[in-house]
C-alpha cells in the first residue's frame, strides 16, 4: 500500500489523468451506447413464469407489458356520447398503429362493455406491448402517452397507467445526489477546519462513483441489471466514497500535526488506514456478491453493479486520493493547525473531551449501557415481525403524476381490483378440457374475494385459453395474495379433477408473490453465507473467535433494526405521505436480499474501524480495558463524523421521488445511524469490556493453521504478551490518552 501510495504522489498528475480518463471514457461510452436496463422478477419455472410462458405461445403479441389509457368525463356527458366515443377511437387507432404496440382492446368494441364503468363516466382502453417494460424503449412509450393526451379536451380528462408509461415519468435524482454532497461537505469542514481538506472526499467519491455510473450503464449491455442498480451503487458509493477518503485523510492530518512531511504523512496514512479501507470494502463486495448464491438474474445484475461501485471508490482512496493530498501539502491543516504547529512545533496528540470522557463512562457501566443499548435495538426489531413482501402499486405514485391519477380513477370507477388483475392461463388437449375450463370460469365467479372473471378467450389454435380475472381488493393487498393462494391450492385443482387441463394463475400480484417465495425460501441460506464469510475475514484480520461472533451479532441487530424502520415507514404508513412516499404498502419482495447485503457491508466498516483501533492498542499494551478505551475514545469522533456523512447522504435520497430508492435510504440512512451511535460507540464496547481478555482469544492449534493477514500497520511493534500472562483489567490507565 505505501509503494502505491509513493507511486501516485511522485506521479500525481499521470494519477489524476488516469481517473479522469476513466470518467470521461466511460461516460462517453455509456452516453453512445443508451440504457438496456431490466427489470424482469420472472422466476423460470414459477406459477406466473408458467402462465407469462404459455401466454407468449398461445396469443402472439400478448405476453407484453399491459398498460392501461383511462378517461373520464364530466356530467352530463358520458363516455358514450358521440363525440367522446369518437375522439377517444381515433386516438386507440393512431395508438394502436405505433411501433412495439401489439393490440389496443376498446370499450368499443363488441365485447368491450365491461371496460366501462357503471355510472357510464370512466372507461379503459388496454394498450398491450410487444415486449415487457424494461424492453420497451422510453421513445415508443412516450409516443403512446402523447397520443393519448393530444385527446384530452374540456370536460374530458385522459391518463394513462402501467410500468411501460411509468417510464416517462421517471423523476430525475439529481437534486437527491445535489443535496447530499452539500451537507456532507458542510460536515466535512466543520470536522477538518480546512476547505481544501474537506473538498478532496468530496472529489474523490464524485469521480469514482461517476465513473461507476457509466460503468453499470454499459453492463447493463452484457447482462440484466434493474434501472435502479445506477441509483443504488451512487447511494452506496457517495456515502462509502466519502467515508473512506475521509478515514485516510483524517490520518493523514494526523500525520502533519505530528511534523512528518507530506507525501510521509500520505503514505503513512493509506498504509495503514488504506489497508483499513480495502479491508472494508472487501467486506462490502462480499456481502453484495452473496446476493449471486440465489441464482436469480435480477440480483446478479445488482449485487455486481454495487459491487464495482464499492470496488472503485476503495481504488481511487488509495490511488486518487494521494495524489490529491500531495497537490493540496500543508492545507489539509486549518489555518490555526498550521500557525500552532509553525509556532511550537510537532507536539504529542492526546484524547481529551467528550470522547475521552464517553470511552471512560462505558468503561464504568458496562452492563447498564449495554443493556439499554440491546432494548433500543430490540424495540426499533419488533416490527420487522409484521414485514409483508408484496407489490406497491402506482397508487403509491406522486399525486400529479398521470399514473397515480390513471390508478385513481379505474379504482373510483371499477374498485381496486382493477388496477391488478389476475390472468389464469390453460393447456387444453381436447373438448373435455374445455368443459372443465368452463366449470372453472364458473367456480371462479363464485370464489370469495373475485370481483368479476370474464369468459375463457381461446387462441386461433384451441389450445390455449384464458380468464380474466379481478380481485376485488388492490394488488398490494394482503387479501390479493390469498386470492391468488386459494385459486391454487382449492379451486384450480377441483375443476382440473377427471381432465388433462393444465391451468396456471398470472398476473402482477401472483408474479410478485412467486418471487417473494423464492427468496424467503432461499433467504437463510443467504444470509448464513454472508455471515460466514463476514466472520472469516474478521477471524483472519483480529485472530480472535469473539470479535468476529460479536459483528456478526451486531449486524443482524442493525440490519432488523433499520427493517422495523422501514416497515413502520413504508408498510404502516407512519409518515409516509408526510414524506411525499404515498401511501402504506407492502415491502418490495427484492428490497429484503438487497439491504441485506449492504446494510451487512456497511456494518462491518464501522467494526474494522473501531476493532483495527483496539487491536493495535491490545498488540502493543495486552490490557484489554486500555485497548478497548483508547480504541473507542480515538476513533468514535471520525465514526461520527462519517456516520453523519453517510446518513445525510441516504437520507437525501428520499427526496428521489423514487419509492424504491427512498426505501434503501431511510433502510440504510437508520442502520447507520444505530450502527455508529447505539452499536459500535455503547454495545459493542460495553461488550468487550465485560468479556475482558476473552475477546482476543483464539485456540493456539487454529492460529498456527490460519492464513496471516493484517490491518494494522506493518511496522507496529508486537508487544502483547500470552493470555495467561497479560496484565490485569485493573491496572489499566485512568484516562484514555494516547499517542497519535
Amino acid at each position: 500500500m505505501a509503494a502505491i501510495a509513493r507511486w501516485c504522489m511522485r506521479h500525481r498528475l499521470l494519477a489524476v489523468l488516469i481517473w479522469l480518463l476513466a470518467l470521461g471514457g466511460t461516460a462517453t461510452a455509456a452516453t453512445v451506447a443508451g440504457a438496456a436496463y431490466s427489470n424482469n422478477y420472472e422466476v423460470p419455472g414459477t406459477e406466473s413464469g408458467k402462465a407469462n410462458d404459455l401466454l407468449k405461445q398461445g396469443f402472439h403479441g400478448q405476453g407484453g407489458d399491459t398498460d392501461t389509457v383511462v378517461w373520464r368525463t364530466s356530467s352530463p356527458a358520458t363516455v358514450r356520447s358521440a363525440s367522446v366515443e369518437q375522439r377517444m377511437s381515433e386516438a386507440l387507432e393512431t395508438i394502436a398503429g405505433l411501433p412495439g404496440v401489439g393490440s389496443v382492446a376498446s370499450p368499443y368494441e363488441r365485447d368491450g362493455a365491461g371496460q366501462i364503468s357503471r355510472d357510464g363516466r370512466t372507461a379503459y382502453a388496454v394498450v398491450t406491448f410487444d415486449q415487457q417494460a424494461d424492453s420497451v424503449p422510453k421513445a415508443q412509450a412516450r409516443a403512446v402517452v402523447d397520443a393519448a393526451e393530444a385527446a384530452e379536451t374540456e370536460g374530458l380528462q385522459v391518463e394513462l397507467g402501467g410500468r411501460a408509461v411509468q417510464l416517462t415519468e421517471a423523476p430525475g435524482m439529481h437534486l437527491a445526489e445535489v443535496i447530499g454532497v452539500v451537507v456532507a461537505g458542510l460536515v466535512l469542514f466543520l470536522a477538518f477546519g480546512s476547505l481544501a481538506a474537506s473538498l478532496l472526499p468530496l472529489a474523490t467519491a464524485l469521480v469514482s462513483v461517476g465513473t461507476a455510473y457509466a460503468g453499470i450503464t454499459l453492463l447493463g449491455h452484457a447482462m440484466a441489471v434493474a434501472d435502479f442498480a445506477p441509483m443504488l451503487g451512487t447511494l452506496i458509493g457517495l456515502g462509502v466514497g466519502i467515508d473512506y477518503a475521509l478515514f485516510i485523510v483524517t490520518r493523514h492530518r494526523k500525520g502533519l500535526r505530528r511534523g512528518l512531511a507530506v507525501e510521509e504523512a500520505a503514505r503513512n496514512a493509506v498504509a495503514t488506514t488504506g489497508r483499513a479501507v480495502v479491508f472494508a470494502g472487501a467486506t462490502v463486495c462480499i456481502a453484495l456478491l452473496g446476493m449471486l448464491i440465489l441464482r436469480l438474474n435480477f440480483l446478479n445484475g445488482v449485487a455486481i453493479a454495487a459491487s464495482l461501485t464499492v470496488v472503485l471508490t476503495v481504488a481511487a482512496s488509495v490511488t486518487l486520493l494521494p495524489a490529491l493530498l500531495s497537490y493540496i501539502g500543508m492545507r489539509a491543516l486549518s489555518r490555526r493547525e498550521r500557525r500552532a504547529l509553525a509556532e511550537r512545533g510537532p507536539e504529542p496528540e492526546t484524547t481529551t473531551g467528550f470522547a475521552a470522557r464517553w470511552a471512560a463512562f462505558v468503561e464504568r457501566h458496562p452492563k447498564l449501557l449495554g443493556a439499554v443499548a440491546a432494548l433500543v435495538m430490540v424495540v426499533l426489531a419488533l416490527p420487522t415481525l409484521s414485514l409483508h413482501l408484496g407489490t406497491s402499486d402506482q397508487g403509491n405514485n406522486p399525486a400529479t403524476s398521470t399514473t397515480r391519477q390513471a390508478y385513481d380513477l379505474l379504482a373510483d370507477g371499477f374498485g381496486p381490483g382493477v388496477n391488478g388483475p389476475l390472468t389464469l392461463v390453460a393447456h387444453l388437449e381436447g373438448a373435455g378440457d374445455r368443459l372443465a375450463l368452463e366449470r372453472l370460469a364458473d367456480s371462479v365467479r363464485d370464489t370469495p374475494g373475485v370481483a368479476t372473471a370474464g369468459h375463457a378467450v381461446l387462441n386461433r389454435a384451441g389450445d390455449t385459453a384464458v380468464i380474466p380475472v379481478v380481485p376485488e381488493t388492490s394488488p398490494q393487498s394482503r387479501q390479493t395474495s390469498d386470492l391468488v393462494d386459494r385459486l391454487r391450492d382449492e379451486v384450480i385443482p377441483a375443476a382440473e379433477k377427471g381432465s388433462s387441463l393444465d391451468v396456471h394463475v398470472g398476473g402482477v400480484t401472483a408474479g410478485y408473490d412467486d418471487f417473494a417465495e423464492i427468496i424467503v425460501g432461499k433467504l437463510p441460506l443467504f444470509v448464513g453465507v454472508v455471515i460466514a464469510l463476514g466472520c472469516l475475514l474478521l477471524l483472519l484480520a483480529f485472530r480472535s473467535i469473539g470479535i468476529p461472533l460479536k459483528a456478526a451479532a451486531m449486524n443482524v441487530a442493525a440490519v432488523a433494526s433499520s427493517f422495523g424502520i422501514v416497515v413502520v415507514v413504508f408498510q404502516w404508513g407512519w409518515g409516509s405521505e408526510l414524506l411525499g412516499l404515498g401511501s402504506a404498502g407492502p415491502i418490495e419482495p427484492f428490497l429484503p436480499v438487497i439491504m441485506v447485503s449492504v446494510l451487512f457491508g456497511l456494518s462491518m466498516d464501522y467494526q474494522v474501524f473501531l476493532v483495527s483501533r483496539m487491536y493495535e492498542e491490545w498488540l502493543e499494551t495486552g490490557d484489554n480495558r486500555r485497548a478497548v478505551r483508547v480504541g473507542l475514545a480515538e476513533t468514535s469522533r471520525v465514526i461520527n463524523s462519517a456516520a453523519v456523512i453517510m446518513i445525510s447522504v441516504f437520507l437525501a435520497f428520499v427526496l428521489s421521488g423514487d419509492r424504491i430508492i427512498a426505501m434503501f435510504g431511510i433502510a440504510l440512512a437508520a442502520a447507520v445511524a444505530l450502527d455508529a451511535f447505539v452499536l459500535r460507540t455503547l454495545l459493542v464496547p460495553a461488550l468487550m469490556h465485560m468479556l475482558g481478555g476473552a475477546n482476543w482469544w483464539l485456540p493456539g492449534w487454529l492460529d498456527r493453521r490460519l492464513p496471516k493477514i493484517s490491518i494494522e500497520p506493518p511496522d507496529l511493534p508486537r508487544r502483547a504478551t500470552l493470555p495467561a500472562q497479560r496484565v490485569s483489567d485493573d491496572s489499566a490507565e485512568p484516562a484514555a490518552t494516547t499517542h497519535a
